[in-house]
């Protein structure tokens, strides 16, 4: 069932039934008292429940499986290993058009009578319905203006004053195309000629049936739509040219995302990437896994084409896993060239419909999916014959996923999916994660370098500035410094584009009083508000909690209010001043809201439009733009300065993927970071890009600290509107885990964010040491877990398990 319950149900269903059900249908049954659901078959057996009976099944709704055996080993693996339910992962992983959801329906019953036994509330609802023909339960709710209606609802068809029905809405619907075809009695010459004479006063409707005739010619079906166009007539002329019986409609049904391209050879690989797809096969003879460490711009994709032209030529489905909405946009164009009509495209931008229709395809094997580029969520579909699945960008944090649950990394769980399909698997990076690198230099995995760039253009001169020297010196502009200021005026003398990064959106993070010092702070939450110069407001990044800017303090009333810190939209706004002549654009979550935001402003900075892109993280992955010349960090330390294990190893490939945007095709890039404390270790890894020094030296402070690679993790969040339950609660369970696993459990600690959404938040963090079996770890905490479930006062407190949290 698609609900957070570990157990699952036994349903009874038929003779006739049993014989058609298999494995992987979904069916239509009633959960609860009211509920209905769509519950997926796992089994069909003989043994009847024990403790309750068996109710039946409502209807069957597929005609074959949706979901396949190796599906649901995938999703049984995922559900023990992540500790979560097997109805979080069902849920997660099908398109929510699949998964029917009941609306209780309530109707009235016409030949009730007696209104006087009704009571006031009941009287309320029955009144509701002589006027509405039928109200759902959340109408109810909204009459009463209470939550608790469904003992009144039982009270009205105990009296028998109403009935109620389950109606359950099918959500996909396919996209049909209208077409126009001529009335079979028109086909002798004779019958058309006496046609156009009876036309011939309807001028309009004559057009349209000589268009008709034209575009008829082609031997292709005609759309109304195109008709229309062609005639230049409205629907309406259409229309009554149907009701006269000379036209038909029908409707064909189409898939709502083709893919054109025509399906060109590959390009040739030097000598460099010739080498590297060599290894790797060799590698894939021993070895499953295989991390390809290919600095930036050195050609990994064409690598992967080559890898996966193979794998189709074998007739096998491939998918190519990205971290980022954004980075889709990009690779779709370069793969199209290569594979045209072979591609599909699954993630959350995509409307339901979209999705459904690339489940159906994968399910059936077609052509058109026989490579899937997807963000995370694509490990789930239905794959039959998976051949090779490539990680591109496999150090990205954007692949775990941390709300709702499942709360899987794409990146483990796609190793999984490999081995059920005996399938290879490549992890592509520049700045591999330290526990991909350490499996690989543990001969875990196979281990491949590719570190020359495409057509030998070196890597980019990186230069650090120091903000504290050039503030000392009044050699700032605003966010600028003179130094960084020049190589911008440089880039763009010659018609070279500029990409600063600046890893905060929003015009400035805090907005302060001068006076008494206080700042506005989100009601729900336990942060201060981002201000948005654009739209005049103050606006939480957590709960999207919004309010008017104040003209004044809330605390002591004068107006003296200061935004300090800064965002990329105080960004865009100081360089549109610096440089009134050239086209400023911006890259962050406020500007990429819709399906096609990425590519509006991706396809303008590619087409030369825009001269300068600022944008936060999403600018570091993967994009590739031949003109950029020139990559700003205006403020590194924000990221180095985090209160977490892995914030040197992030900053260090963050900062290596945005310079790596720089002198991608002719001559050499600069990269310009800003930063307050420029002889951190860090920084100097980052400007000579040595990631082995960045390893060894984070390798010995992980071993030092207990951490991963070689200590696991599991991390438990607990949540609640009233503080001092929580906190009763965490301190139980911190002595209950104590007792269990001793000094190697951490916590209780708040977050820095410690309330989010009025829920007030603990952690304590779990480590587990190399030698410690995982399995009796996870089946010792839930055990834990049900005793804590058991104590009455801790059972409204949301306990989130989060299996290698970071």
């Amino acid at each position: 069932m698609p609900i957070p319950i570990q157990k699952t149900f036994t349903y009874s269903v038929t003779d006739d039934e049993a014989e058609f059900l298999k494995k992987g249908m979904r069916v239509a049954v009633s959960f609860g008292k009211t509920k209905m659901f769509t519950g997926l078959v796992l089994n069909i057996h003989e043994k009847a429940p024990t403790l309750y009976e068996a109710k039946e099944i409502h209807q069957i709704l597929d005609e074959q499986p949706l979901v396949n055996d190796l599906q649901l080993k995938h999703w049984q693996w995922i559900s023990n290993y992540y500790m979560c339910s097997l109805g979080d992962v069902y849920r997660a992983s099908l398109p929510s058009a699949f998964l029917l959801e009941s609306e209780t329906v309530v109707y009235k019953n016409d030949t009730f009578q007696e209104e006087s036994i009704l009571e006031d509330d009941e009287f309320l609802i029955f009144e509701a319905l002589q006027h509405q023909s039928q109200l759902t339960i959340h109408q109810v709710v909204d009459v009463l203006g209470k939550k608790k209606v469904m003992p009144i609802v039982n009270e009205l068809i105990k009296k028998s004053a109403i009935y109620i029905k389950e109606q359950i809405y099918e959500q996909y619907k396919p996209k049909l195309i209208k077409y126009v075809r001529l009335h079979p009695s028109y086909t002798s010459d004779a019958s058309l000629t006496a046609l156009l004479e009876e036309l011939s006063r309807a001028k309009k409707q004559r057009d349209a049936v000589l268009t008709f005739f034209q575009l008829s010619t082609t031997k292709k079906p005609i759309k109304a739509k195109d008709l229309e166009t062609k005639a230049k007539v409205s629907s309406s002329i259409l229309k009554s040219l149907v009701d006269k019986n000379i036209f038909e409609f029908y409707e064909i049904q189409i898939d709502r995302i083709n893919y054109v391209g025509d399906t060109n050879d590959l390009k040739q690989l030097n000598e460099f990437q010739e080498v590297a797809l060599k290894e790797i096969k060799e590698t894939f003879k021993e070895k499953d896994v295989t991390l390809l460490h290919g600095i930036t711009s050195s050609g990994k994709t064409e690598v992967y084409t080559k890898l996966i032209q193979e794998v189709l030529d074998a007739g096998k489905q491939v998918l190519f896993l990205l971290p980022e909405i954004a980075l889709t946009t990009q690779i779709i164009t370069r793969l199209q060239v290569y594979f045209g009509d072979q591609i599909s495209v699954f993630h959350s931008k995509y409307s339901m419909n979209e999705r459904v229709e690339v489940w159906h395809n994968v399910l059936e094997n077609k052509t058109k999916a026989r490579i899937i580029l997807g963000a995370r969520s694509s490990i789930f579909l239905p794959f039959s014959n998976l051949g090779l699945i490539v990680v591109d960008e496999e150090h990205e944090t954007s692949y775990k996923q941390f709300e709702p649950s499942p709360r899987y990394n794409a990146r483990d769980a796609a190793i999984v999916l490999a081995k059920l399909h005996k399938a290879k698997i490549l992890l592509g990076s520049a700045t591999p994660s330290l526990e991909t690198y350490f499996n690989a230099e543990q001969k875990k995995y196979g281990f491949v370098a590719l570190n020359r760039r495409f057509g030998n253009v070196q890597l980019p001169k990186i230069e650090l500035i120091d903000v504290k020297e050039k503030q000392r010196k009044k050699e700032m502009k605003g966010h600028f410094s003179d130094r960084m200021l020049k190589l911008i005026q440089e880039a763009l003398a010659l018609k070279e584009q500029v990409i600063l990064f600046q890893n905060r959106r929003g015009y400035s993070p805090v907005v302060e009083c001068k006076t008494c010092g206080v700042s506005p702070q989100c009601p729900n939450c336990d942060v201060s508000l981002t201000f948005h110069k654009f739209r005049h407001e103050l606006r939480c990044h957590y709960c999207s909690y919004q309010r008017a800017m104040p003209n004044s303090c809330g605390a002591c009333g004068s107006n003296t209010l200061d935004t300090k810190g800064f965002g990329t939209e105080q960004i865009e706004l100081e360089l549109k001043e610096l440089f009134p002549d050239f086209k400023i654009g911006r890259m962050d979550l406020d500007t990429t809201r819709g399906k096609f935001g990425y590519q509006k402003i991706i396809g303008s900075f590619e087409a030369r439009e825009i001269d300068v892109l600022v944008g936060t993280q999403m600018l570091s992955k993967g994009l590739d733009f031949d003109n950029v010349s020139l990559v700003g960090i205006l403020n590194a330390d924000s990221m180095l300065n985090f209160p977490d294990f892995r914030a040197h190893e992030r900053a260090y490939q963050m900062m290596v993927q945005v310079s790596g945007r720089a002198g991608r095709s002719k001559k050499q890039g600069n990269v310009a970071i800003q930063t307050y404390n420029p002889n951190h270790k860090i920084l100097q890894q980052v400007s000579t890009t040595n990631y082995i020094a960045m390893y060894k030296e984070q390798l010995q402070e992980r071993w030092q600290y207990k951490y991963p690679p070689y200590y696991r993790l599991i991390k438990i969040t607990l949540k609640h509107r009233d503080y001092n339950k929580v906190d009763m609660g965490v301190n139980w369970l911190f002595k209950a885990l104590y007792n269990s696993f001793g000094e190697h459990v951490l916590g209780p600690t708040a977050p820095a964010v410690s309330r989010v959404r009025n829920q007030h938040i603990k952690n304590i963090v779990i480590k587990i040491p190399p030698k410690q079996s995982l399995v009796s770890t996870k089946n010792q905490l839930i055990k834990i877990k049900s005793t804590f479930d058991a104590v009455k006062d801790f059972r409204p407190i949301r306990f989130i398990i989060d299996v290698d949290a970071y």
